[in-house]
């Protein structure tokens, strides 16, 4: 029998940005609880929440300066327990997300590390010598710019960070450490969470002789290598290290210890890394890459490179598919490209749906919402702050949840929020598209009870059927059912021959299917039911 995450959908809620209950323009916890009837009503089997705890918010949450608490804004300890309280008796489960790679440079593990090389906490973060000249130790650069070192007075040494210079790495060879972390998940397991995501798991452990990283050779760089420097080299010391390995199993064998609980971890590298870090019963339960999320247009190599090069190589992993999150742009920005919003959004939840893997969400998905421009002094992600106007950040994906058309700011809060609505928003605001059964709000509930009804489409095998690259068909089947789905990315209506002589029920789309042959209008969906 299939474990309850297998095939599940997993609806992400980015808190700042769901609802503001006590009129500071940032949502919280009780907005979140108070809408918990709405995330139900999806359809959808959990929710994870991004970063919650206390957090000077240089990078917005995953900069952490308790594990082990709730800021104050969030509405502390007490919401959360009520929030956990009212969801579970809503039958959704709860997943906090965990950045155990570093913390803010508040947190009282560093405030101590910093003070003298022979504290208790001294090795507790990654910390080296200058070189002969005053510079840093080796050649790492940070994901946000820069080198991956800065230096601190008080030692005088150089400390190790990955991202900002206000997110000191935590050192994963000290055993302290990773006793320490572990501690923090057991923490608030026992206070009942379902599971964590695990934030770039895969850059916990770096090499601890500090090598310098190897060049991308010139003719294997290109334009989009040169608009930012950490792409100019393989993180092969800093990220990615054996050691790694060691550290997803332990955090496996403490989740294990607690009955029906999940972890999963983001991945930012390809081929043959879910291999290492996830699947079997002695790694994370299943993962994410970024294959799917950074897909710029919608093509059927980006899948069959997924599941034939990244997923389906590893026999005993049941993976994640995801087109959204707070990091990237949302899928109808990418995918639309001046052809009608709705229609891409519809598209993009059918084909979540349909496919294999536990599906991840992204709050303002299922309402078929695009990314916000932002002004230079609106500009909140400190990776736009650093490139801006070249690349804005993550601000655009976001935005504020639109709930009401008519009040102000569209429901989300009762004073300015902390990062402005699209001007179009209010229009898609779940109000709105709650009144209308043609919807992108009212497809997504048709598509993920589609999921839900089918056990085919939670957790049946999967089989790529040949298509042009702007056509995805594929069959889904658990050894009972079998269902056959078709996607046109293209403008213009195409045919596929599916050799089969009987035609599929169509359950979900608005395709015409005859025997041998299914006939899929422009961005059109066909989802049949075989052998009825």
């Amino acid at each position: 029998m299939a474990d309850w995450w297998q095939g599940a959908v997993v609806y992400q809620i980015y808190p700042r940005s769901y609802m503001d209950t006590n009129g500071d323009g940032i949502g919280d916890l009780d907005g979140i609880r108070r809408k918990l009837d709405y995330v139900a009503s999806l359809g959808v089997d959990a929710v994870w929440l991004s970063p919650i705890y206390p957090s000077p918010n240089e990078d917005y949450g995953y900069d952490v300066a308790d594990y082990v608490d709730v800021d104050a804004g969030m509405g502390g300890m007490a919401a959360f327990d009520r929030l956990l309280e009212e969801a579970h008796a809503r039958g959704l489960k709860v997943i906090l997300d965990q950045v155990l790679s570093h913390t803010s440079d508040q947190h009282a593990w560093f405030q101590e590390s910093l003070t003298s090389k022979d504290n208790p906490k001294s090795d507790w973060y990654v910390w080296a010598e200058a070189r002969e000249d005053g510079t840093p130790p080796n050649n790492w650069l940070a994901a946000f710019g820069g080198a991956s070192w800065s230096w601190h007075p008080l030692r005088r040494q150089y400390y190790f960070h990955q991202f900002l210079r206000t997110q000191p790495k935590l050192n994963f060879h000290n055993p302290d450490v990773v006793a320490a972390v572990l501690d923090v998940l057991r923490f608030w397991l026992d206070l009942g969470v379902d599971g964590f995501r695990l934030d770039v798991a895969n850059s916990y452990v770096h090499d601890a002789t500090l090598g310098d990283n190897t060049p991308v050779p010139m003719d294997k760089r290109t334009g989009l290598s040169w608009s930012h420097p950490a792409r100019l080299q393989f993180h092969d010391h800093d990220w990615n290290q054996p050691e790694n390995v060691a550290i997803m199993t332990r955090i496996r064998e403490v989740v294990d210890g607690y009955d029906d609980r999940l972890v999963f971890g983001e991945f930012a590298a390809g081929e043959k890394i879910l291999g290492q870090y996830a699947g079997g019963d002695d790694r994370l339960h299943t993962a994410y890459t970024f294959t799917l999320l950074d897909a710029a247009n919608l093509e059927r190599s980006i899948f069959d490179h997924y599941y034939t090069r990244i997923a389906g190589p590893v026999d005993d992993l049941f993976p994640c598919v995801t087109f959204s999150n707070h990091d990237v742009a949302r899928p109808v920005t990418r995918w639309a490209k001046g052809r009608d919003k709705a229609h891409v959004a519809k598209l993009g939840m059918a084909l979540l749906m349909c496919l294999r893997g536990t599906a991840l969400m992204y709050q303002g998905e299922e309402l078929g919402l695009d990314d916000i421009d932002v002004t230079r002094e609106q500009v909140r992600d400190p990776f736009g702050k650093l490139y801006f106007p070249y690349f804005k950040g993550r601000d655009g994906c976001r935005s504020p949840m639109p709930w009401t058309a008519d009040a102000a700011h569209a429901g989300f809060s009762t004073t300015e929020p902390w990062l402005p609505l699209g001007p179009a928003h209010a229009a898609m605001s779940v109000n709105v598209q709650e009144a209308s059964t043609s919807s992108v709000l009212a497809f997504s509930r048709k598509a993920i009870a589609l999921r839900k009804d089918n056990p085919a489409l939670q957790t049946g095998d999967i089989s790529l059927l040949e298509t042009p690259d702007d056509m995805l068909a594929f069959t889904r089947s658990d050894g009972e059912t079998t269902m056959t789905c078709v996607f046109n990315f293209g403008d213009e209506t195409r045919e596929l021959e599916t050799g089969s002589q009987t035609s599929p029920k169509l359950v979900l789309g608005q395709a015409r299917s005859d025997a041998g042959t299914v006939t899929v209008g422009p961005l059109g969906v066909f989802v049949g039911l075989n052998g009825v």
